[in-house]
């Protein structure tokens, strides 16, 4: 799959849990969309990482810069001067003028209700929503996706199911949706 035209910016609430990071990059590194985040965003990102995770702040400066080597293109600049017209919570405008500046579809957030008026054709959507959209556009391309990811981890090394296990706790309709996709028919 080529770069997907559909732009989305991740806010940093769906990048500190590891799993859902992954999820959410691997479906970008796969081409279902192009992900777009600010700096304010991955520093908000590392500041939760060390907080929320137990992750050294070495280590969070580490993934960030990972992040930003492997997607090169999804860092937003020149976006600062447009925040205070964000018609959105305070806290959260600066994703909002981060999606404006990249020309993005969605934001991806679990904190919705920061995100309820939103300039013009931006959609925000839960990360459950957001992946269950990827899922619908190749249900099998998906699905691999999240076998790769599963078969990837070796520390600790875990099964397809122990995967689906812990993304449900974030994204419960999306793994729904896969164990019916994959369940044996009849």
């Amino acid at each position: 799959m080529g770069p997907a035209p559909f732009i989305v910016v991740l806010d940093a609430n769906v990048l500190y849990p590891f799993t859902l990071r992954d999820t959410l990059l691997r479906a970008a590194a796969a081409g279902f969309y192009q992900a777009r985040w600010s700096s304010q965003i991955l520093e908000e990102t590392t500041r939760n990482v060390v907080r929320n995770t137990g992750m050294t702040a070495e280590g969070a400066n580490r993934l960030v810069a990972t992040m930003n080597r492997v997607f090169p293109e999804a860092s937003v600049t020149g976006h600062e001067l447009l925040i205070g017209a964000m018609p959105n919570e305070d806290k959260d405008r600066h994703v909002a003028a981060a999606a404006v500046a990249a020309g993005a579809q969605v934001i991806v957030t679990a904190n919705l209700r920061d995100f309820q008026v939103l300039p013009g054709a931006i959609e925000a959507q839960s990360p459950d929503e957001f992946l269950g959209n990827l899922f619908d556009l190749d249900p099998d391309g998906f699905v691999g996706l999240l076998r790769d990811q599963a078969s990837d981890l070796k520390k600790p090394p875990l099964s397809f199911d122990e995967l689906l296990e812990r993304l449900e706790r974030m994204v419960p309709t999306l793994v729904a949706t896969v164990r019916a996709h994959v369940a044996p028919a009849g």
